[in-house]
C-alpha cells in the first residue's frame, strides 16, 4: 500500500479558497467535500483538506494560527520542470495569492514560492536530474 498525505488547513472563506486552488489546476473531490470542508486533489498521493475554522477546531483543542502574525508550517511541492514552478506561482498570483521572494536557481534546484489566500506558505521547486556546477563557481 502506498501512503497518502492529507493536509488539513483552516480557511476563512471556503468557497474562495476552493476557487484559488482550482485556479492552480488542482481539482475538488466532491466525495470528501461539504459545506464545512473541501478535499482538493494535488496528486494521487496528496490531498489538501480545506476546512472552515469551526470544522478545523473539531480536530484540535489549540487555537488556529493567525497567519498574518505567525507561521504554522511551510509546504514544499515538487514540480516536473522550472517552467511548471514559474507557472504555478503565476497562477497563484493571478488568483489573489502573493509572494515574498524571487525565484532561486541553485543549479541543482530551482525554486520559488507563493502564499495562499489564508497566509499558508507554499514553496514550489524543481530538482534537476543532471548534475550542475556549484553555484558561484
Amino acid at each position: 500500500m502506498s501512503r497518502q498525505i492529507f493536509i488539513n488547513l483552516p480557511v476563512s472563506d471556503l468557497v474562495r479558497s476552493v476557487a484559488f486552488f482550482e485556479a492552480l489546476g488542482f481539482s475538488k473531490n466532491p466525495q470528501f467535500s461539504s459545506a464545512a470542508g473541501a478535499c482538493i486533489v494535488v496528486s494521487d498521493a496528496i490531498s489538501i483538506m480545506l476546512l472552515t475554522h469551526a470544522r478545523f477546531k473539531d480536530f484540535t483543542p489549540k487555537a488556529v494560527c493567525d497567519t498574518r502574525d505567525a507561521v504554522e508550517v511551510l509546504f514544499s511541492l515538487s514540480c516536473e520542470s522550472r517552467s511548471e514552478v514559474d507557472e504555478l506561482v503565476r497562477k497563484a498570483l493571478a488568483a489573489g495569492g502573493s509572494t515574498y521572494d524571487a525565484p532561486q536557481d541553485l543549479g541543482f534546484m530551482y525554486s520559488h514560492s507563493f502564499v495562499d489566500l489564508d497566509g499558508h506558505g507554499w514553496g514550489v521547486l524543481h530538482m534537476s536530474a543532471k548534475p550542475h556546477a556549484t553555484v558561484g563557481a
